[in-house]
Formats: structure tokens, C-alpha cells, sequence
């Protein structure tokens, strides 16, 4: 828990607003609905007095904020968790995920997960809104994610995220040789028959993702994925939906596909690989302190090195 204090004095060219709205611009650290929480609870006064969000200014009144920064989340105790810290300063940390370990706590993982091993790197962090995560990856995805280090950092970095300031590069290993890339802008929404599933569908929300080739092999190919938008399990449904799930995705429809005349080494890193064959690799963004572009890229993990390794052998072993 931590002191915040600050006070600033209306100006002219915010008289008439509302106080939640002014507060908003002369407190820019912290969101709209944090400082409406203050007001409501007298922590914000205006000159010295107690007063709703709504209540509208004259101009030159003083706002005095005296408020704690309280864990914002009751999730688990900090615990040693596996993640690499890729870049850290006071503002912001980018982490490299391996597979299998779960962002935060929830129903089936009520601990061991990022979110736990973030709170034991940087014990200030559960005073921020999701210990500072910016955006997710699923549980079995691996690679880059942002964290803020600081409300204000956290703020900033959710609004670059909403205006797609950040860039999010995925490798992906999918079923099917692609021809060519394709721009994919297809809304989704949740399976109505399968609550822990998302699909495409009319009325679900816009989805847009850049998918380009990268290397093919005889019955996979290698892609880069590029998120526009970022729903719930938005690579894997977008590729599934024109043909191509990605290898070990079986939600999404992978069927464990093997060329023909496979080797018996190909056959069992393919049988082998149970999760999704999907890499964050490349993360772009705006500092939100010096506004300096952040580009940070992260090789694959080892059972992605296997898998590629051993599709290209195969397909070296078929060439003429």
C-alpha cells in the first residue's frame, strides 16, 4: 500500500466540466474511474469539501488528493514461477512466458501463475490493476507480454493498446501448406455450444489479423501472424476458420496432420506436441514515459525448435 497526495488548482479552460472529468486531465496518472472512486470516497476534495463525480466546476477551485494505492486484486501470495524478464525499468517489464504456465489465477489454477511470479519479482505490482499485465496470453501460447511498472505506465499503455499503438507478432506452425498470406477480418464471438470456445460469427465482435508466409513444408507451413485486434484465442480461430488450425491445437481442429510417407521421427514430434504452435516473437510499443519505440523480439522455445527442425527434415529428405 501506497501514499498518493498531489493538488492542482482549476483553470479556466476546464470551468463547467465535470469534477471527474477535470480531475481526469490535471491527475493524468490515473484513470477517470479511479479518480470518480476518490471523489465519491473524500479522497479528492475540492476545496476542502467533500463532493459527487457529477458535481460541475466554476474554475479556480483547488483539488486536493489524498488517497492509497490498496492490492487491487485478492489473488494468491507472490511464488517462484518460471518467466524470463526481458527488459525492466520502473515503468514497464516485458516477460517472455514459456508454455504451460497460466497468466493469472482462476477457476482450475489457483495459483502458480505469472501473475504470482510477478508479485514475487516486484512486490508493488498488486497495487496495479492485474499486477500491471497489459494484455494476455493463453496458458499454452508462449513468449513476449507487457506488464506496466506504475499506474500511470499501466494507463498509458491500455490506451496505445486500445488505439493499437502496440505491435504483436506471432509465429505459428498450422496444418496445410498456405499458398499465399492473407489478411483475415472475420468478427468473433463465444461458441453459444461450447462456452470455453470462441468462433467466428456475424455478431460477434471485429477481429482483423495479417497472416504471411514464412517457410513451407510439405504438409505445414510456417506463419506470421499479426494481431489488428485482440480477441480471445484470435489467431488460433482465424486460422482455423480458412483451413488451417495450428499444430496441437485439437479446440480449434487439429487433427494431428502428417504428409505423405512421414519419418518416424516426424511422426512422433507431431504426435508429441499437445499444445497450441504459437509463439508471441515480436512486441513493439510506445515507452509510456519517453514515448521512444520498444521493439523486443524472443526465439522460440525448445519444443518449437523440435518441431520446425524435424519438418524440415522431412523435408529435406523428400526434395528431388
Amino acid at each position: 500500500m501506497s501514499d498518493v497526495t498531489r493538488k492542482a488548482t482549476v483553470p479556466p479552460d476546464l470551468a463547467g466540466e465535470r469534477v471527474d472529468k477535470a480531475a481526469a486531465v490535471l491527475f493524468d496518472d490515473f484513470s477517470r474511474a479511479v479518480l470518480a472512486t476518490w471523489i465519491s470516497d473524500g479522497s479528492l476534495m475540492v476545496d476542502g469539501a467533500q463532493v459527487k463525480p457529477k458535481a460541475r466546476l466554476l474554475g479556480g477551485e483547488e483539488l486536493a488528493l489524498n488517497a492509497q494505492l490498496t492490492a487491487r486484486e485478492d489473488w494468491h501470495a507472490a511464488q517462484s514461477v518460471d518467466f524470463q524478464v526481458v527488459f525492466e525499468d520502473e515503468d514497464v517489464l516485458v516477460v517472455n512466458k514459456p508454455p504451460g504456465v497460466v497468466v493469472h489465477p482462476g477457476a482450475g489454477n489457483p495459483d502458480a501463475t505469472l501473475v504470482n511470479g510477478l508479485l514475487a519479482h516486484r512486490p508493488q505490482l498488486a497495487e496495479l490493476p492485474r499486477a500491471g499485465i497489459v494484455h494476455r496470453l493463453d496458458k499454452d501460447t508462449s513468449g513476449l507480454l507487457l506488464v506496466a511498472g506504475s499506474l500511470t505506465a499501466h494507463h498509458r499503455l491500455v490506451q496505445d493498446l486500445q488505439q493499437r499503438l502496440v505491435t504483436r507478432r506471432y509465429h505459428a506452425l498450422v496444418e496445410g501448406v498456405m499458398i499465399a498470406g492473407t489478411d483475415i477480418d472475420s468478427p468473433i464471438g463465444r461458441d453459444p455450444r461450447r462456452r470455453t470456445k470462441q468462433r467466428v460469427r456475424p455478431d460477434g465482435r471485429p477481429a482483423q489479423t495479417r497472416v504471411r508466409v514464412v517457410e513451407r513444408f510439405r504438409n505445414h507451413t510456417l506463419v506470421g501472424a499479426l494481431l489488428m485486434t485482440g480477441r480471445t484465442h484470435q489467431i488460433r480461430v482465424h486460422l482455423s476458420s480458412v483451413g488451417h488450425p495450428l499444430v496441437g491445437d485439437t479446440r480449434y481442429g487439429a487433427r494431428g496432420r502428417l504428409p505423405a510417407a512421414p519419418s518416424k521421427a516426424l511422426v512422433e514430434v507431431v504426435r508429441a506436441f499437445s499444445r497450441q504452435a504459437l509463439h508471441a516473437e515480436h512486441l513493439a510499443f510506445n515507452h509510456p514515459r519517453t514515448r521512444q519505440t520498444c521493439a523486443f523480439d524472443a526465439s522460440w522455445p525448445g519444443d518449437f525448435v523440435a518441431l520446425v527442425a524435424a519438418l524440415r527434415e522431412d523435408r529435406e529428405a523428400h526434395e528431388p
